[in-house]
Order: C-alpha cells, then sequence, then structure tokens
C-alpha cells in the first residue's frame, strides 16, 4: 500500500506537483495515516473517524491546499510558525545548497558556517546584549536549555540551592519533560510528579484579573505576585522567572510596560534570573521582530524558534546576555552540562538566514504591525455577537475570548460543544485556526486584507451559526 502511495505521489510530481492527488491517492494516504502516524495531541477517535484527518499537500504565502484540492486560508501559520508565508522557493534553495555542501557536523565540539553567520545574525538583532547563542532544534529544548542554564549559572555563581523556577497559570513552554513542568497545561494523571522545584503564580489579565481590579492595576497585582512567591519561596532557592511577553495559552492578554518593567526590576533585587520565552512571539508576530520590544526590557535568556525559520527546517535557541555567560568566561575549564546532537544543524542555519533576509527585505514585522491593526479593527465589528466577550491582540496575533455570558464574562471552555462546533464550520468555511476558550488569528505576516476580511466574514458566519445550534450554552 505505502509504495503505491509513494509511487503515485513521485508520478504527480513529475508532472506538475501542484494539481490534487486522486481521490484513489488520498483515501490511500489517509489509510496510511491511520495505520502508521502518530498524529500529536489529536484522540484517536478523532483521526479515525470520517474524513478524521485533514491532510496538506502545498502552500503558498497565506493559502494551504488539502490532497483534495480543498484551498484554506492559514489562520494559525501552521502553528504560530509560517511567518515568512508558505511556498518561500529561497529559502528551500538555500537549504539545498547547503547541505549539498554540508548538511550536518557535529555540535558537541565544532560548529559550522553558517551556524556562525546566524548567531553573529542573531546578536545583531536581539534587544540590548544578547550575544551568546545556544542552537536547539524546537521551542521545547529551548525552554529545556533555558532552565538548564540558570541553574548552572547560579550554581557556577555560588549559589547552588538557587534550583526553582516561578512560571504563571495558564502558560505554555513546551512538552518535552522539564519544559511541560513549566506548562500550566499539563497532566499530572499521566505524567506526573513533574520537575522539582516549579511553582506557579497568577498570569497578567486585565479581562479576568484574580485581584478583582482591571486595567494596569491588574498587570502590577500580577507582578506582585511574582515577588510575593519569590519571598515565599525563598530568594535564596530561585534561580529563574520565565513567562512569555504575550502568552497564547493564556488567552493572548496583552499587560501594559508597567508589568515587564517591574519583574526586571524583581528579579535583578532579588538575584534571580528572568526568561522571554519569545517561541511563538518572535520574528514579527507582534509587529516588531521581538515582543519584549513593545515593553522595553532585556530578559537575561531569550528563547526563540517557530519563526526563526518559519517552520522550513527544525531550528531554535536560548540566546544569553554577555552578564549571564562571563561565568563560563571566568571558569574556562567548566562546560556547560547540556547537548543537543541538532542543534546549530547546518542546513536548518541556512533556512534560518534566508528566512531573516527575507524578514527584513520586506519589512514583514512591520506589514504584521500594520495588517495586525486592520485586523483588529475587523475583529472589533464581531463584538456583536453573543458569545464574543473581548477580543485583544498585537499585530497579527489576535483572539477573541468565547464566553458563556458576557455579563459575569464566564467562560465557554475549548471543551464546550459551541467551542467544537465553531471549530467544525470554519474549517469547513475554509480557515485553518484553533477554537478553544478564545478563538485566534494568527495568519502568515504576507496575509493580504482581503484574506484577512474573508478570515473575518468565515468568523462572523461560523459564530452566528454555532449561537443558532447552541444558543442553550450563552446568555443573552
Amino acid at each position: 500500500m505505502v509504495g503505491g502511495i509513494l509511487e503515485a505521489t513521485e508520478q504527480r510530481a513529475g508532472t506538475n506537483g501542484h494539481g490534487p492527488v486522486t481521490n484513489g491517492d488520498a483515501a490511500g494516504l489517509r489509510q496510511a495515516a491511520r495505520d502508521h502516524v502518530w498524529v500529536h495531541t489529536v484522540p484517536w477517535g478523532d483521526v479515525s473517524a470520517e474524513p478524521g484527518l485533514h491532510i496538506f499537500d502545498r502552500g503558498e504565502g497565506s493559502t494551504l491546499w488539502d490532497v483534495e484540492g480543498r484551498e484554506y486560508i492559514d489562520g494559525l501559520a501552521g502553528l504560530w510558525v509560517v511567518n515568512a508565508g508558505h511556498g518561500r522557493a529561497e529559502i528551500a534553495e538555500a537549504m539545498g545548497t547547503q547541505a549539498a555542501r554540508l548538511a550536518y557536523a557535529s555540535s558537541a565540539s565544532f560548529t559550522t558556517g553558517p551556524a556562525i553567520r546566524l548567531a553573529d545574525r542573531l546578536a545583531e538583532l536581539t534587544p540590548g546584549d544578547l550575544n551568546r547563542v545556544f542552537f536547539c532544534s524546537g521551542g521545547s529544548e529551548a525552554v529545556e536549555t533555558a532552565i538548564k542554564i540558570a541553574k548552572q549559572v547560579q550554581a557556577m555563581r555560588g549559589f547552588p540551592r538557587r534550583y526553582k523556577i516561578i512560571a504563571r497559570r495558564g502558560s505554555y513552554h513546551g512538552m518535552t519533560y522539564g519544559a511541560m513542568s513549566l506548562t500550566a497545561m499539563r497532566n499530572e494523571a499521566w505524567f506526573g510528579p513533574f520537575m522539582y522545584g516549579v511553582s506557579h503564580v497568577s498570569h497578567p489579565n486585565r479581562y479576568r484579573s484574580d485581584f478583582g481590579v482591571e486595567g494596569e492595576q491588574a498587570d502590577v497585582m500580577a507582578a506582585r505576585a511574582v515577588e510575593q512567591e519569590i519571598e515565599s519561596q525563598g530568594p535564596e532557592t530561585v534561580a529563574a522567572v520565565i513567562g512569555e511577553p504575550i502568552s497564547s495559552a493564556a488567552g493572548l492578554h496583552v499587560p501594559s510596560p508597567v508589568y515587564w518593567t517591574m519583574l526586571r526590576e524583581i528579579c535583578d533585587r532579588h538575584g534571580v534570573l528572568l526568561i522571554a520565552d519569545e517561541v511563538i512571539n518572535g520574528f514579527g508576530r507582534t509587529g516588531k521582530l521581538f515582543a519584549t520590544e513593545h515593553f522595553g526590557f532585556v530578559p537575561d535568556i531569550m528563547t526563540m524558534a517557530k519563526g526563526l525559520s518559519s517552520g522550513y527546517a527544525p531550528i531554535a535557541a536560548a540566546v544569553v546576555r554577555d552578564e549571564v555567560f562571563e561565568i563560563f568566561k571566568e571558569q574556562g575549564t567548566v562546560a556547560m552540562g547540556h547537548l543537543l546532537t541538532f542543534g546549530g544543524h547546518a542546513a536548518a542555519a541556512a533556512a534560518a538566514l534566508a528566512n531573516i533576509e527575507i524578514m527584513e527585505r520586506e519589512g514583514l514585522a512591520q506589514q504584521s504591525a500594520e495588517k495586525g491593526a486592520y485586523l483588529k479593527a475587523r475583529l472589533e465589528e464581531l463584538r456583536a455577537h453573543p458569545s464574543v466577550g473581548d477580543v485583544r491582540g498585537l499585530g497579527l496575533y489576535c483572539a477573541l475570548d468565547l464566553v458563556a455570558n458576557k455579563e459575569t464574562r464566564a467562560k465557554l471552555g475549548k471543551d464546550s460543544g459551541f467551542a467544537k462546533r465553531l471549530n467544525a464550520l470554519v474549517l469547513e468555511r475554509g480557515l485553518v485556526t484553533r477554537v478553544w476558550d478564545v478563538m485566534h488569528f494568527a495568519p502568515p505576516l504576507v496575509i493580504s486584507k482581503p484574506e484577512i476580511d474573508r478570515m473575518v466574514t468565515i468568523a462572523d458566519e461560523a459564530l452566528t451559526i454555532a449561537e443558532r445550534e447552541h444558543g442553550s450554552e450563552i446568555a443573552g
């Protein structure tokens, strides 16, 4: 079966490679996927049902086509990844050229020209004195790397008891073991106990503040909660505080600059390292190259992935300030106790360099700012829906907060019948996104205004139908 599928695919590629596969080929691919592919985070019941599994075949700009030839707007840029857009032959060619010359050399004791050039560019582009780059393969690895750096640096500085990490409730930092220990969405029943020494505090949230206040005061209280947790744990035991500048998983709440200014001051006061997780935020998603630029602070460690190569190759990094790396210079016989086989992969680094060149040449961060303002203004029109409680976002990074009751701001929840039906409706109408307790809008930065209009129209239509069918779940 699989051999026949591959042969059919090769024959199609040998003609034009752009038409849909035949119905027989599509059915064969779907069956082979059910037989052999473990699709991440999708229950088996969803994969095995008809049609059950969407298989994408190609992409261009902000558009995806599945194996049946159906067209979709990629409203989530893959998974907040494909910032430069699909079908960038320039990036593929850069990878191919480098792979033909040298695809891989061990990262254990050596490096390569593309990795050096990429590290040099990142040192130029990142804020402040974030100058030392530890390469990884993905966002979870970058977070694992950051927390190991924080712990080792604290120990090398003479504070071996500083091993604790403070994260925020609602956060997402990855699914490898250490990263998942920081992630608030975790399953204790299957994977616990998690990494010792992790605690969680309130996330900045002006819409549903844990502190019963609104506006900037909610951000101030959330920052104070971090300091209270440091003091409660004992500052001499805390290695680092980690947070996404703007968190998708926590509902895309955009804090005021005072929140991050306070966190920077709090961490400095207590000798705690501050880690900014820019895995989703980075490379133009929020309208600036890095989200930290909106808030005017420089973290001690910054993680990045996703938009670093726009998904054309698996590559990520943890970038540290000169001050953080200084201890390795002082203790010149001590290495970082960490190794990733594919960190700084030469062909992946070449892809990232080509991606950065495109982003700079086409001003994609600025495009994100301008188009994001347009998208947010269009989404504001959807506030009239009884299920839309709030509209939030920055750059091409926006969301609708879905509520059961506008007055009480009660959540509908990602497992509600309404959310599941809404997710199906938008997909049927040609929009790929994620509908949980919020509905996300984060397309490639190259999206056009007519495509933005189409996204909003689809959302409007789908909300109307879902509200009619699931009215009992919504007050009003």
